[in-house]
C-alpha cells in the first residue's frame, strides 16, 4: 500500500528540536496544499503518533501555527485544526522578491535538486510492476490536475508530482521530492496561471504517465526533464 502525501511529509522528528521540526513538517503540508484550505488536519492522536512526539508538543506547534495565521484550532465535538492558509494571488514583483530572498545560486541549486529527484523518481517507478490500485491512483492524480481550475491547479499539480515519488514506496524519495517542490513553491505561486501553459503541462503530464505505465524508464526520465525544463523557462521568462 502506498503512503499518502501527508504520511510521507509527517515522518518522525528528532527529539532535540521536536517543536521546531513539528512546525516545519506541518507548514510543509500546508504550503504544499497536501491539506487544502478549509480542510481539517488529522486528529491530534494520529498526528502525534506519525511525528513521534507528545501531544503537548503537537498542541504547542498547532497553537504557533494558529497565531501565525495558518490554522484555525477549534475545540469541542466538531473541533480540530483547520487550514486557513491560501497562497496569495500573484502580484507584480513577487517573483523577483522571492528570487532575491533565495539568491541566484540557491535558485539554480533548487531547480537542479528538483530535476534530479523528480526525474529519478519517475525512472524508478517506470521500472516497477505497478498494482491495479497504484495504476488507478496515478491515473486519478493525472485526471485531477488536468481537470483542475485555476484556483486549485497548483495544489493538484503538486499532488500529481508527489504521487510519482510516493508510488515508488520509498519514504526518503517521497520526502526529497516534497522538499524539492517546497523550495520552488513560492516561486511558482508568484507567477500567473496561464491557460496555454496549463494545456501544455497537461500534455506533458500525460506523457509522463504513459511512459511510466509502458515501463519505459528512460522515456519517463526524459518526459519529466522536459516538463521541468519548461517550468524553469517560464520562471526565467518572468524574471527577464
Amino acid at each position: 500500500m502506498t503512503e499518502s502525501p501527508l504520511v510521507s511529509l509527517l515522518r518522525p522528528v528528532r527529539s532535540g528540536n521536536a517543536f521546531e521540526e513539528t512546525v516545519e513538517r506541518l507548514l510543509q503540508a500546508i504550503k504544499l496544499g497536501v491539506v487544502a484550505h478549509g480542510a481539517k488536519m488529522p486528529p491530534e492522536r494520529e498526528l502525534a503518533a506519525q511525528l513521534g512526539i507528545s501531544r503537548v508538543t503537537l498542541r504547542e506547534a498547532l497553537r504557533a501555527l494558529q497565531e501565525s495565521g495558518y490554522l484555525d484550532v477549534r475545540r469541542g465535538r466538531y473541533g480540530g485544526a483547520f487550514v486557513v492558509y491560501q497562497p496569495p494571488d500573484p502580484r507584480h514583483g513577487d517573483l523577483r522578491r522571492a528570487v532575491n530572498e533565495m539568491g541566484p545560486s540557491e535558485l539554480d541549486d533548487a531547480l537542479t535538486f528538483r530535476m534530479a529527484v523528480e526525474c529519478g523518481a519517475a525512472q524508478v517507478l517506470a521500472d516497477r510492476d505497478l498494482t491495479p490500485t497504484q495504476i488507478a491512483t496515478l491515473r486519478r492524480r493525472l485526471s485531477d490536475v488536468n481537470e483542475a481550475g485555476p484556483s486549485d491547479y497548483r495544489r493538484l499539480d503538486t499532488a500529481f508530482h508527489l504521487c510519482i515519488a510516493e508510488l515508488t514506496g520509498s519514504p526518503l524519495l517521497a520526502a526529497a521530492c516534497a522538499d524539492a517542490r517546497l523550495r520552488v513553491t513560492d516561486l511558482l505561486n508568484a507567477i500567473p496561471i496561464l491557460s496555454f501553459n496549463i494545456q501544455h503541462s497537461a500534455d506533458q503530464h500525460a506523457a509522463i504517465v504513459e511512459a511510466i505505465l509502458n515501463r519505459d524508464p528512460d522515456r519517463a526520465r526524459q518526459a519529466v526533464a522536459e516538463h521541468l525544463e519548461g517550468t524553469a523557462a517560464l520562471l526565467r521568462g518572468f524574471l527577464a
